[in-house]
């Protein structure tokens, strides 16, 4: 863990503990800090504009209506991937339906760095993969291969057996190489999950 990994941590600590005895502003602070990484899950789990609003401002919600009954046991940036995970798969089932990718023509009209041209077409690409598959291998598959959570993390976000874990990954990789090139898998997707010693 690095100087700043910790640092955040004990910033976390204190405003969590602030905020479960009521303070707004603490709670407010949290809520600034993690809220990109919130969007970011919802956008990927979603992978549609509108839903991720929704099921953000569903998390947000969930955070500030839960933050009393976090225990300490999971760390509290777990926790967030836990209340959002279940805010993104609960407005899935909530609108019964798969997500639908964002067409191209949803995207605003501006000009683009030939840099950048590539990285947001295998961007778009995983996310119109993503939208393939179902939302319990969806959710599985982001959280570790994007949001870099371990198994046991992983498993403890989701409430599933980290053996369940590895298989929905699996299975999910496998469903992803039939939408998106291997090039685009292995740059994007592969690289956080080299084996450790630990797993």
């Amino acid at each position: 863990m690095t100087p700043a990994d910790r640092a955040g941590r004990v910033d976390d600590a204190r405003l969590v503990d602030a905020a479960r005895r009521g303070d707004r502003n603490a709670l407010e602070q949290l809520l600034q800090l993690h809220f990109d990484r919130v969007r970011a899950l919802c956008r990927r789990v979603m992978a549609n504009e509108a839903d991720t609003d929704d099921a953000t401002q569903e998390a947000l919600l969930a955070i500030c209506r839960g933050i009393t009954r976090f225990d300490g046991r999971s760390s509290f940036s777990t926790w967030i991937y836990r209340v959002t995970t279940n805010a993104c798969l609960d407005e899935l089932r909530r609108k019964g339906r798969r997500p639908i990718a964002m067409a191209d023509d949803a995207m605003p009209a501006t000009t683009v760095p030939d840099r950048f041209a590539d990285d947001i077409a295998d961007r778009l690409e995983i996310d119109g993969a993503l939208a393939q598959l179902s939302p319990d291998f969806r959710a599985a598959v982001v959280l570790r291969d994007l949001c870099q959570l371990d198994y046991d993390e992983i498993a403890d976000v989701l409430g599933i057996p980290p053996g369940t874990v590895r298989s929905r990954i699996a299975r999910g990789r496998a469903h992803l190489a039939r939408f998106v090139d291997d090039a685009s898998i292995g740059n994007q997707v592969t690289t956080h999950d080299r084996p450790k010693q630990s797993e």
